[in-house]
């Protein structure tokens, strides 16, 4: 806060205000006496209480006193008392526990406000309230009240009405504008109760103030309108997970250790504000839906109903959602601001970005999502922008979400052995066109990393496990050099309706994939292609092992029934034609690289007839190690392990290319 500026005054008159308040609660005022002082002091019996706006509302019967003598429900309701509308704050609220029929003594500097053209006056300033419990009836009527919650209705006014910004029903229009302050039903008022059923059955068109006004509990009546910007699928952090039929939730089941680890399809939203909101919807057993899903709801209108509020995040908790959300904006089209009349042009490029954002989550057994799949995609979505990966690659800016096409070459899953295999980061080695047809500066083929938070369908790593796919990378994350693929980052298999592409390049492949050549700016964990000499071979580390030819098998057994045959576990049968394979580190003279030492592990298979292989392993026949040296490597596709210039060495190992 700028110091001495009205935010730091205000700050500090709301800190002594707090203050006061806590004070004054703890200076021994019992809720079984009545302080003899009572000079100033307004004496009310509640008859109705409502909600509206987070005030809590309380008409009241004012009483001139209240004696010792008489309990709250002998206090007799005069005619001829005056009617008021109490306000209380939701900290009030809370520390009173009040209910109709209860007597609160209000204490000074309470305020009065007339309105006009309104006959029931407003008390405000409430803060020194206090419950009277004045006989031994209603202390136990008190502690039998605590056990149950009161529920307290809540009036849902649209900031469009109170602003006059929507075109309503003509008898709201003929309402005085005077008394917007006084939105609540009035008693035996039929027009306030006709605007209030009004507005609980209108569609709502802000987030924040659904938000506002229903509370952090949630809502159930009210309907919210907004347009779906993404659709996608989160990890399920939860322990337990929902089977959902339907709208309904039917049962919960642990999933430590499920297999495979469930996920919750999510939606994130934006209203006519410009507000985000993350929806979490009902969880799934893997996201094998999600193309679906994205093809059927992205850039529709959906209503929400039944939601609450899961968590309240900013930017600093949540930078993933933020970067997400920072790609959405600024709007494309001009959205409503609170308190103005949309008639005049507003500009959407100054505005600034969302600093925080509401997750929802559902309430069981209530229908929660209703997507207008007919209709129209609103002018509000924004497509994610595809780019060429030569492009993406000259960002100067960090943690930028990016969308693109590539062809996945190679898939190569980390190796660190501490880390569970579900928990492990996937390698995918990606080209396309703006690569392949560059000269040396940009790489040919980049790495993308797919952390563990992102979720994979089982479509796309079935395909990628066969052969080389074209993949759509949507919302990957950018930054340090890396793209990274986390979470509400999705890959597709299937082009999306919806995208728009800037200039870029996205023609397909139509020659044969070229890598780069191994050279002095080959870094690690990258794949490049390799020619040279074989100056050496690594005799302690080779070895070799027969493989089943049908299935690949490399742990073959001897045959039960007769020990000459070899035998797959797998296929259950004899395996007559094995595949012999063979691991050797060799080590290359590369004229690209000729002051470092280039050590490579090559794979060979060679086939064999069944006695053939047998009689080579058990004599433990080998290969001619000078039969080697001196050869000349062709290109051969490898992927950098480690480059290191103390020694000056670079590991390889030789790979085929999907």
């Amino acid at each position: 806060l700028c110091r001495g500026g009205l935010a730091e005054r205000l700050c500090r008159l709301q800190n002594r205000e707090r203050s006061a308040i806590s004070f004054w609660r703890h200076q021994g005022i019992s809720d079984a006496k009545i302080p003899s002082d009572k000079s100033g002091v307004l004496i009310v019996k509640i008859l109705e209480m409502f909600e509206e706006c987070t005030i809590q509302v309380a008409v009241c019967q004012q009483l001139e006193q209240s004696p010792a003598t008489l309990s709250p429900e002998d206090a007799v309701i005069n005619a001829g008392e005056p009617i008021l509308k109490v306000l209380f704050a939701r900290e009030t609220a809370a520390h009173l526990k009040s209910r109709p029929q209860d007597v609160i003594h209000i204490y000074p500097p309470w305020q009065k406000l007339l309105l006009k053209n309104a006959d029931v006056p407003v008390i405000m300033n409430t803060y020194f309230s206090q419950k009277v419990l004045l006989s031994e009836h209603s202390e136990t009527r008190e502690k039998t009240y605590s056990l149950t919650k009161m529920l307290i209705r809540k009036n849902i006014i649209s900031l469009a009405q109170t602003f006059r910004l929507d075109d309503l029903d003509d008898e709201l229009h003929q309402e005085s504008s005077d008394n917007q302050v006084a939105c609540a039903p009035q008693i035996h008022n039929n027009c306030d109760s006709k605007q209030h059923l009004l507005a609980q059955s209108a569609v709502n068109d802000s987030l924040l103030e659904m938000v506002e006004s229903q509370g952090a509990v949630g809502w159930r009546e009210a309907r919210v309108r907004v347009v779906i910007q993404r659709v996608y699928c989160l990890p399920a952090r939860e322990g337990y997970r929902s089977h959902v039929q339907g709208n309904r939730t039917l049962c919960a089941t642990p999933i430590i250790n499920s297999d495979p680890p469930n996920v919750r399809l999510c939606l994130l939203v934006q209203d006519a504000y410009g507000m985000f909101s993350e929806v979490q919807l009902q969880s799934l057993s893997s996201a094998d839906d999600i193309e679906q899903y994205c093809r059927r709801w992205e850039g529709k209108f959906c209503c929400l109903a039944g939601m609450k509020i899961l968590q309240r995040t900013t930017r600093g908790r949540t930078l993933g959602l933020f970067s997400l959300i920072d790609t959405l904006w600024p709007p494309v089209v001009p959205v409503k601001v609170p308190g103005q009349s949309q008639d005049s042009e507003m500009m959407t490029t100054n505005l600034p970005p969302p600093s925080f954002c509401y997750i929802l989550t559902l309430q069981s057994g209530e229908i929660h999502v209703e997507v207008d799949e007919e209709e129209q995609i609103s002018n509000l979505y924004q497509p994610p922008a595809v780019r060429g990966l030569k492009e993406i690659l000259q960002i100067d800016g960090c943690n930028e979400r990016c969308s693109f096409w590539a062809r996945v070459l190679y898939l190569r899953l980390q190796t660190k052995h501490s880390v569970p295999i579900n928990q492990r980061e996937i390698w995918l080695f990606v080209t396309d066109s703006t690569l392949q047809n560059v000269v040396h500066i940009i790489p040919k083929v980049v790495a993308v990393s797919v952390a563990a938070s992102c979720v994979l369908s089982t479509e796309i790593t079935e395909a990628l496990s066969v052969a080389s796919q074209l993949v759509f990378f949507k919302d990957a994350l950018w930054g340090n050099g890396r793209i990274i693929c986390v979470e509400r980052t999705v890959l597709l298999l299937q082009k999306p309706l919806l995208y728009s592409a800037a200039g870029a390049d996205l023609s397909e492949l139509t020659g044969p994939v070229r890598l780069d050549e191994l050279d002095s700016t080959t870094q690690a964990n990258s794949v490049c292609a390799v020619r040279g000499t074989v100056v050496g071979v690594n005799e302690s580390t080779a070895f070799s092992w027969p493989t089943c030819n049908r299935c690949g098998n490399g742990k073959l057994e001897l045959c039960p029934q007769d020990r000459g045959l070899l035998y797959c576990s797998q296929c259950s049968e004899v395996v007559i034609s094995p595949v012999l394979k063979m691991q050797l580190e060799v080590f290359l003279s590369c004229p690209s690289r000729s002051q470092s030492t280039v050590k490579v592990k090559v794979w060979h298979e060679m086939s064999f007839g069944l006695f053939v292989l047998i009689n080579m392993l058990l004599s433990l026949q080998s290969y001619e190690v000078q039969s080697v040296l001196g050869k000349e490597v062709g290109l051969l596709n490898c992927y950098v392990h480690s480059v290191t210039s103390h020694p000056n060495c670079v590991a390889l190992e030789e790979i085929v290319l999907l």
